[in-house]
Formats: C-alpha cells, structure tokens, sequence
C-alpha cells in the first residue's frame, strides 16, 4: 500500500488547519449562523461539495487522496456486514462451489463495471457527484437524472442494510443471551423496537459525520480500515490454530434449541467435502424463509456493492482521474482475495450445521472474539456511513444541475442533501430484516451498474473523437458483458424487484425530459445525439439512389420560405403532406457578402430551428446567400439533402400582390409567438417581380423537380379543418384547364397531382375528409399542344403516360405505365375510363362531373380571341387567354368548389420555356454595362431593372403569371401540381 497517496493533504497539520473553527463552530456554519459566513459559487464551475465548504479565513481546500478517499471506503464498503455476519449464511446454504461461483459473478460484473468506471472517469475532469456525475454527463440529462435518483434511494437502502447489520451485531454480541454477556444487567434490551431505536442511533451518529465533512470521514475511514485489517488477520490466524470445539447456538435462532452445539472441526477434508455443494435451509433472521440461489445471491451481491463509493467521493478526491481507477482495482483485489481465504478457511473449518445456524461463527472460533465483534461493528457502520455520504452527494448534484426544477429547490444545501439522505435511510431502516432489504438493495445497485457500462459502452460505439480515456483496459466487449451480466443478475436475484426498477426508470427517463429543465436546456449534450449520428451516417451510406423503386416513393419536398412571419400555415400543410418524407425549409437573404466579412448567415440558422420547434414539424433547415431569390432556389434545390436523400419536389408560395400576415404578432393566432418575431429581421422585397417567379418555375422544372404552387394558405386554419362538420372535401382538378385534353387524366401530372392528394387524406387532421375528382370530358385539343412541347433535362418530357418507352421502366412500372396507357387510349367515356384507374390504383374518391364546362370552353374560342391572338408566337398563342375565358374558369371552380371544400389540388401547366441570358442580376452588368443599371445600397443591381429585363426577355411570363392569377382568385387554399416522374404503382 506504500504507493497509495498519504492520508489527507499535507496541509492538514498546517497553522491553517489548526486555525479553523472548531468541530461546533463547523457544524454552525453548515447551517449559516456565523454572521458573515457564506458560500461562493462558481456559476460555471458546476455545485460544491459539502467537504469542500470555504470559509473566509481559508486559502486552501482540504482534499483526500487514493488511500483515504477511495481505498478504505471501497474496502469497507465492500466487507460491511457480509464478511463476518453472512460469510455464514452464504457458504453454509450455496456451499462452496456455489459460493465460488456467486463471487465470480459479481466480481465479474464489479470488474467490466470498474473497466467503465475508469474509462468514464479518467476522460476528463470529474467533479462531485459521482457515479451519476459520469452517467450524466455521457448518456445526457434524462437518462443520467433517472439513474442518479434510483442511484440515491440505492445508496439509502445499503446505508439502512448496514445499519440494520450493525444493529444485529450489537445484538449478537450484547444484546439479551449475547455472546459477549454472560450478566442480564450489561445487556441491551431486544425486541423490534429497540432494534430500530439502536439503528436510528447509528444514523443519527452518521448523520453527524457527514455533517462534519469529507475530511473526518476519511480519518473515520483510516482508522476503521485499520481496525477491521487487524480483526480479519486475526480471523484468519483462528482458522490456522489446530483444534476442534463445540459453538452454542445464538438465542436469536428460534429454529434450533438453543442447548444443541454445532461443531467446529478445524481444517478437516471431510469437513471441507461436506460443504462442498448446495444445500439450501432456512433463515432464521428471516423467521424462518426459505432460501434459494436468488436469496444467497442477493445477500452476497448487496456486500459488494461498494464498488462505487471510492466513485462518490469524487468532489473530494485531489485527482480523481488518477485515484478513482487506482484505489478502486486494488480494493477489488484487496476485497477478493480476503473474501477468497475466508470462503476456503470457512468451509474447510465449520460444519453445515453452524454456517446455517450460527452466522456470527467467527465469534466464538476467534482466538480474541471481542475484536471481531468491534469489527462487525466499525465495519457495517463504516458502509453505512459510506453510502450515506454518498447518498447525500447524489442529491446535491441533482439540486445543483436543478434537474427536478423548483420540486428540490427547497433542498438546496450541503446539510439539507444530507439531512434528507439521513430521513430516507431513516424510513428504510423500518424494514426490518436484513434479507428483505437486501434483494432491493440489489436490484438499485446492479441497475447503476447496468447504466455506467451502457454510458461506457454507448460512448465507446459513438467513436467520438473527445472519447479518449487514459485507462486503456477496457473494451466495448467489456462494457456489453458488464451490461448484459448486470440485467441478468437483476432477473435472478429479484425478478419483480428487477422489472419494477426498470419500469421506474423509464418513467423517470420520460418525465424528466418532459419537465426537467436540465433536460430542455441539454447543458452537457447527450451521447444519443452522437449515437444517432453514427447510425443515421451508416443507413444513409445504405441508402443507395440506384435501388429506388415507385413503390415505396414518397414526397420529398423543399419548401422555400421568403418570410417567415407568414409561413406558418403553409409549413405546417408540407409537413402534413411529406408522408414520413423529407422536408427541408430553404430560405435565400438576397445580399452580398464582402470577400473578408463574415458569413451573414452564421447565426440565423437558430432562429429557424426555433420556428420549427415552435410549430412542431419536422424538418430540416437550408439558408443560402445570393444576389437573387431565382438563383438561390436553384442552389438549395440542387444542394439540399444528403445521399439519397434529397428533395423531389419543391414548393413555393404564390407571388401577388396580397399583404402578407404576421401570424406571430396576432393574438388569437394559434402561431402567436413574441420570442419569434423579434427573432427574425424586418422584410424585404426579395423576389424581382412575376416574370423572376415564372422564370424560377421553369428552372426549377428544367433540374427535374416537381413543382407545387400555393396560394390562399394564409387562410388555412387547421383547427377549424379538424372540426368543422362543414368541410367535407379535398377537390383535384387533373386537366390542364389551359389548354385542356382527354388525355390530362392519364399523364404523369395527373397521377402526381392524385397521388398528393391521396397522401394528404391519410394524415389524421385529414382523414374526415374525402377525395373528389372534378371531371371535365371534352376531346379538345389545341392545335399547338403537342408542337410546343417543353424541353427539360436534354430532351423532350413526354406529359402522358401513352408516350412513355415502357421499355425503359422496371417491370412494375412498365405494368402500371402499360396498364394507364390502355386507360388513355380507351374510347370509352372519360368518367368510366377515371373510375377504373381510381380502382387500379386502390384510391377512394368520388367524381364529380363539370356540367357548366362546355359553355366555359366555348369563351376561349371566341372569335375576339382568335383576332386578339392574330400574329403571336406559339407560345404567345399558348399563354395569351381571353379574360373572359380566365374569369368563367375561376367561377366555374369557385361555383364547385364551395364552402365544403377544405383544399383545392389543380394541375400546374406549364411555364413559358427557360431562357438563360438573365439567371441572376450580376449578369445584367456583363450584358448591359454598369452604367446602365442601378445599384441598390447593397451593391445589387434593381430589382425593378431586372424584372423589366426578364419581362422584356420573354412577355409571355406576365402573361402566364396573370392566368394563374385569374384561375385561383377568391379560391380556398389551393396547389398547383406539376409532376415530372411516374409515382404510382398498382402491383405488390
């Protein structure tokens, strides 16, 4: 032991030591009597201690190094009232081979559970609290907290065991027909009463240590450890001296007359081939149970225990990175090699007859039987004291890192922590017998165990590159064998006890990250972030593009955002309508950014994770800086997403002249948040105008996204989808009403568009709501249709199913592609040909066809507007409609889609073709020349410049933008769908 650090500090016997205030004065400033007595705490420096208490006229802390601190506690923690009071009980019910085999489970358990113990702690610095300070801080406040708190109330009840031993040894020895009395007079009174009477006494003498600080309890613990050395080597000499002689039975054995003698042989190999196996009995300090593997077992494990009280003394300890791995391995040795001899000497020596009806044998086989009974008693008191202290400073931690909020707030003190771990201890000690105590005390203590090979073992499999502890003997093969060791003992030991802690602890797990505040503000992370990025790195890796199959798409949208005061409810319908997809909101500050400034977007990611969580979705967040809204969209729907995945389709808020509403500045707005709209800056006019909206359609469609156009979602209310009784429908317009066809109900469009709203409909605020198709029969066909096909992604898109080369589809795709072709081409009436594909692809929905269609369709072939359309390009002819054939196509869809409709899906034709000389307004300088083009203060070229360009580039955008908006005005909550690629499936 000469390697071990000294005692106490060497500052112990210095003028500041002797200077301090007396034991009385101490005990005063606990409680803050002295006037001017008072505690400064580092606001960043985590809580202090309670032996770490400052006064004013000290300069130094006084701490405990590996011999004080942890060693002698470890030691005594571990023999407390299992090495001379149930030595007995063990070997003479499990015999010597189940004996052996017991202790080499637990110390296998207390050895993968050390290796995690020192790995943990020899990571970093380890301040107080212990055991659920590593736990915290490695799986993260809620896990840490649930298992601090069975960690605490697991240390109360091995502090009550102890003290319910030491009582039994009082008793054994001087109580009534004790061993040590032979004169009524000297002895002490019996009965349950006294008996927890003499316990409270040992609390309340444990209480006043505790209350003195670390540093008597480690002089305590020296001179115990001292004391208990001296009684086991005298023990073990007993065993050496030939002789053999007859023990009485203890009076407090009501199984056995108290006149039979058991017989003590000495070292004898019949002896020792008698105790060789099980034999199981009865308890009779249990009055009588029955024992088995599950009870030996859990009296055995709940002596070694004390692994972790070397851990807890952590915010004592000078360096407990280096003490806490050294004193607790060779207090593990120290313990297992005396539990070793005493188990060989014990069965070599005694008769079965004593070890089960005399558990305080070593008494009356000692050469000096006063000294083991001063070890029976400093020993189990020693524990006690242990885990008290230990309990104590569990609770303070938990105070300090205010996981439980104002519930503990009361309790906020070194003396008042342990002021309530003495009542606790108290109140177990009402147990009464020492086996009943000892299976719970079990359980707690292997689900501690249980929870630091977990944080060892998650911290091991996260590879995190801060995880690199200087005790290098462990493995994430240990930590699983610890793990998995512990959860079986549990099962064994007290199955019930076993299953009730677990239940506790993930009720405990779920309330604290619901309540905690700890747990909201995340103040030392969580491995579960660092475990699901391991996992969520290796399945997208999985997750291969190449494999995709149309059975198993879903939507994965991006949904560009201009200002967020807005977005709420349109954010809120994408998240309804993802499916379990993807969804990213994008963002783009028009702004430039000098070559040595700082990133502008640095900060604002925060407060767009703030708005998602205030809106409760789920989804990611993209920002991009550019010097056009245009050109930014393009860079998020190309950039957004990682692997596999990456958004599909693109959503974006319809551009008009409508005033925006701020949802977070109004009152009875379910969006209301104050902290939201100071978080975000004041708007701006970001978009140029409507031909840079027409133009982004475009490039969005020509990168092979699908595209969603809302409008009117300022008026969604989501509460009132849900109740309302009046809202019956999500209508779906398939033709293109543009120019529309027989043809639109089958083209990869339509099903996109029906496939949305069939998605929409599964969602739980949906369900109520049923699918409508409105159908518009006609065989109409412009005559520039087909010749003005738009060219995307190097080659012409075909925009119905029938022009599809099935070869080049997978065979189930080339099934459902062939299987809407036929549909396509029937001659059968649109409605019969509808309902079929409605069958194929297994979607309930209702149709409804458009009586007042024809007469609407005849006012787009008026002759004004075959003059009006005199001498236009084809794409002129195609965008420029008559008014009053826009206008009849609004009231027909308003007329139809009454106040019964919640949502209204319509097709999206197609924007004018993309033109490449104007894709952001720093080009404008290279083709027009600087002087030409005003600067705003930002070093941007005009927005209304550019727009003028654009407008100037192609007319037919303006014209194309203000068909939109004469199709969609004063209409519910609208989409407009264009969708690129085949989405539905009708085989397995």
């Amino acid at each position: 032991m000469s390697g071990l650090d000294p005692l106490t500090s060497p500052s112990i016997n210095s003028t500041e030591y002797i200077s301090q205030p007396n034991l009385f004065k101490r005990f005063c400033s606990k409680f803050n009597c002295r006037r001017n007595a008072s505690v400064e705490r580092d606001p960043d420096g985590g809580y202090v201690e309670f032996g770490d208490i400052r006064y004013e006229d000290d300069e130094v802390q006084h701490k405990v190094g590996t011999f004080a601190g942890v060693f002698c506690p470890v030691v005594l923690s571990m023999f407390s009232a299992l090495v001379f009071i149930r030595m007995g009980f063990i070997i003479g019910n499990a015999g010597l081979l189940m004996t052996l085999l017991q202790f080499a489970i637990s110390y296998i358990i207390l050895i993968f559970t050390v290796c995690s113990v020192c790995a943990i702690s020899t990571n970093g610095a380890v301040e107080g609290g212990g055991v659920y300070f590593m736990i915290s801080r490695s799986l993260g406040p809620e896990f840490g907290g649930a298992i601090g708190t069975l960690f605490f109330f697991a240390n109360i009840v091995s502090s009550a065991l102890c003290f319910s031993a030491c009582t039994e040894g009082l008793m054994d020895n001087f109580g009534p027909s004790g061993f040590l009395v032979n004169n009524d007079s000297w002895t002490l009174p019996g009965g349950r009463w006294w008996k927890t009477l003499y316990g409270s006494l040992l609390a309340a003498s444990a209480l006043m240590i505790s209350l003195a600080g670390a540093k008597y309890f480690a002089r305590a613990s020296f001179t115990i450890w001292n004391v208990v050395t001296v009684v086991l080597a005298m023990v073990l000499i007993s065993f050496l001296i030939p002789g053999a002689k007859e023990v009485p039975i203890p009076h407090s054995n009501t199984l056995v007359n108290a006149s039979v003698l058991a017989n003590y042989t000495g070292i004898s190999y019949e002896t020792f081939m008698d105790n060789l196996y099980p034999q199981y009995g009865q308890d009779y300090s249990a009055d009588g149970a029955t024992v088995d593997f599950a009870t030996v077992f859990g009296i055995l494990f709940s002596g070694v225990t004390g692994v972790m009280a070397g851990a807890n003394m952590s915010g004592e300890l000078k360096n407990p990175s280096r003490s806490i791995p050294r004193g607790t391995i060779a207090a593990l040795v120290f313990t297992g090699l005396t539990y070793l001899a005493l188990t060989f000497f014990t069965a070599a020596t005694c008769s079965r007859f004593l070890l089960q009806n005399n558990y305080i044998y070593m008494l009356p086989i000692n050469v000096a039987p006063v000294l083991v009974a001063i070890g029976v008693i400093t020993a189990t008191f020693s524990a006690g004291l242990s885990n008290m202290i230990g309990a104590s400073r569990v609770l303070n931690a938990l105070v300090k890192d205010n996981l439980f909020g104002s519930w503990l707030k009361w309790c906020n003190g070194t003396a008042a922590c342990v002021f309530i771990a003495w009542l606790s201890a108290q109140t177990a000690l009402l147990a009464g017998s020492l086996t009943a105590i000892a299976r719970a005390n079990c359980a707690l203590f292997l689900l501690s165990y249980l929870a630091v090979n977990l944080a060892c073992l998650a911290l091991e499999l996260a590879g995190a590159p801060n995880f690199r502890p200087t005790f290098n003997a462990f493995s994430w093969h240990t930590a699983l064998l610890g793990l998995f060791g512990a959860l079986a003992m549990m099962f064994v030991a007290a199955s019930a006890l076993a299953g009730l802690s677990l239940i506790l602890c993930l009720c405990l797990v779920i309330a604290l990250h619901l309540v905690s505040p700890a747990a909201a503000a995340q103040p030392w992370g969580s491995i579960s972030q660092a475990l699901i990025f391991h996992q969520v790195r290796k399945y997208l890796l999985l997750l291969d593009v190449r494999k995709d199959h149309v059975k198993y798409w879903r939507p994965q949208m991006l949904l560009l955002v201009g200002e967020s005061r807005s977005a709420p409810p349109l954010a809120c319908f994408a998240n309804h309508l993802k499916k379990g997809g993807l969804l990213v909101l994008g963002h783009v500050r028009r702004a430039r950014r000098a070559p040595s400034s700082p990133d502008p977007l640095l900060h604002a990611h925060a407060p767009w994770l703030q708005f998602i969580d205030h809106l409760k979705i789920k989804a990611f967040v993209e920002l991009c800086l550019s010097g056009s809204v245009r050109d930014g969209a393009r860079h998020l729907s190309q950039i957004s997403g990682l692997g596999a995945m990456k958004p599909n389709t693109v959503m974006l808020g319809f551009y008009d002249s409508t005033p925006q509403q701020n949802f977070f500045s109004k009152l009875d707005s379910p969006y209301f948040s104050t902290a939201l709209e100071s978080a975000f800056p004041e708007p701006d006019r970001a978009m140029a105008g409507p031909s840079e909206y027409v133009a982004l359609m475009a490039d969005l469609l020509a990168m092979d996204k699908n595209l969603c156009i809302c409008r009117h979602f300022q008026n969604l209310d989501m509460s009132h989808v849900e109740r309302s009784r009046d809202l019956k429908y999500i209508d779906i317009w398939l033709s293109d009403l543009m120019w529309p066809s027989s043809g639109d109900l089958f083209s990869v469009a339509a099903l996109f568009t029906l496939q949305l709203a069939c998605i929409l409909g599964t969602q739980s605020s949906w369900k109520k709501l049923r699918l409508r198709i409105m159908l518009t029969d006609t065989d109409a066909e412009p005559p520039t249709q087909r010749s003005t096909s738009f060219n995307l992604n190097q080659g012409n898109r075909a925009n119905n199913v029938s022009e599809v080369d099935i070869g080049e589809r997978s065979p189930s795709e080339t099934e459902t592609e062939a299987a809407v072709a036929r549909l396509a081409s029937s001659a059968r009436p649109a409605h019969l040909r509808l309902t079929e594909l409605l069958k194929l692809l297994r979607i309930q929905a209702s149709i409804h066809k458009i009586e007042e269609w024809e007469s609407v369709e005849r006012l787009r072939w008026s002759r004004e507007n075959v003059d009006e359309s005199n001498g236009s390009s084809q794409n002129g002819f195609r965008y420029n409609l008559p008014e009053v054939y826009v206008k009849g196509v609004n009231q027909m869809i308003s007329s139809n889609s009454s106040e019964s409709t919640a949502v209204i899906f319509m097709y999206l034709p197609l924007p004018p073709e993309p033109v490449d000389n104007y894709a952001n307004p720093e080009s404008l300088q290279s083709n027009f020349g600087c002087e030409n083009i005003r600067l705003n203060p930002d070093g941007l070229p005009d927005l209304q410049e550019y727009e003028r360009k654009l407008s100037e580039e192609c007319p037919e955008r303006v014209q194309y933008m203000n068909v939109l908006k004469g199709f969609t005005e004063d209409l519910p909550p609208t989409v407009l769908v264009h969708g690129l690629k085949a989405v539905t499936s009708t085989l397995l």
